[in-house]
């Protein structure tokens, strides 16, 4: 078994959540191109990107391992298709105006993630950390009062990718290749659909001379970094610390639908955004006294 070291965990998961913040300016770039497409052409470049790197990072004996054990298939198979779910709700939100649902659906996601550690993996959370979470739960009601409705987009988001990570932590199978087997499994459905979309702005000559063509060209790693990241980090940090993490994404994604996109910002969205914030700072002080107990300086 793998060595856990925290602090590698937490450069992981940092690289992989502010990545993820920044998605949107991505999306934007080929909003031209419908968002089923797009997704179609972030499991075909990610299939390839993925296949070039285990050529590169070796991971030996993770296809025999595969072959032995055919259940782990099924299981890659299930979370390649909730990746694949929770990527095309995203890039519809982005390019349909609906970022604010998109950022909240992540605000919610780290609740949906100290929720399953609880009630699946037996994780426990201490005094401080009980705090956290009811100020960021205050903050997430607030955004979920200012919707003013059922807000699907937030929940499908929140939902796909909490079991997304779940699985992908209690799944035997390195980072690398689990994630290149997903994208894998996902290309008959690619295919498939090219080849049922003839018209489809991708299969006409004249696309591959525009600058979106090199834009879902680069769907490839742009896709597999942040999550090579993210499944690394989840074996090195506890699930709920994981998912507290993850506010940083889409506090990205509200300043980027704020200060670039004008979406509407209003005091409500304020305190939301205060509670969930105080709500990080106190987890990871939390987190912090924690460590420092367990490192004890060595008198000579």
């Amino acid at each position: 078994m793998a060595t856990v070291n925290p602090r590698r965990g937490y450069f992981l998961g940092l690289t992989a959540y502010i990545i993820w913040g920044m998605f949107p300016l991505y999306f934007k770039a080929i909003q031209s191109v419908p968002s089923l497409e797009i997704i179609v052409h972030r499991a075909l470049w990610s299939a390839l990107f993925g296949a070039l790197l285990l050529l590169v990072w070796k991971h030996p004996g993770w296809l025999r391992e595969l072959r032995d054990n055919p259940k782990r298939l099924a299981v890659l198979a299930l979370s390649g298709v909730l990746i694949a779910s929770n990527w095309l709700v995203y890039v519809w939100a982005v390019n349909n105006e609906r970022m604010l649902e998109a950022s909240l659906g992540y605000y919610i996601n780290p609740l949906v993630n100290v929720l399953l550690g609880m009630l699946l993996l037996g994780e426990r959370l201490r005094r401080l950390q009980w705090l956290a979470v009811g100020l960021a739960t205050v903050g997430v009601m607030q955004q979920l009062w200012q919707v003013g409705s059922i807000p699907w987009v937030s929940l499908v988001l929140a939902l796909t990718f909490g079991f997304y990570g779940l699985i992908r932590k209690q799944a035997p199978v390195a980072a690398l290749p689990g994630l290149v087997v997903e994208t894998w499994l996902l290309l008959p459905l690619a295919l498939g659909w090219l080849l049922l979309h003839p018209a489809a702005m991708s299969t006409q000559p004249a696309f591959w001379s525009t600058s979106e063509a090199l834009w879902l060209i680069a769907a490839g790693p742009i896709t597999l970094i942040p999550l090579v990241c993210f499944n690394a980090a989840a074996r090195h940090l506890p699930y709920t610390t994981l998912g507290f993490l993850q506010y940083i994404a889409p506090t990205l994604v509200l300043l980027q639908a704020i200060f670039l996109f004008d979406e509407h910002f209003d005091p409500s969205t304020l305190l939301a955004f205060i509670c969930i914030w105080a709500g990080l700072a106190i987890y990871s002080l939390d987190i912090w006294l924690s460590m420092s107990k367990r490192v004890k300086p060595v008198i000579e």
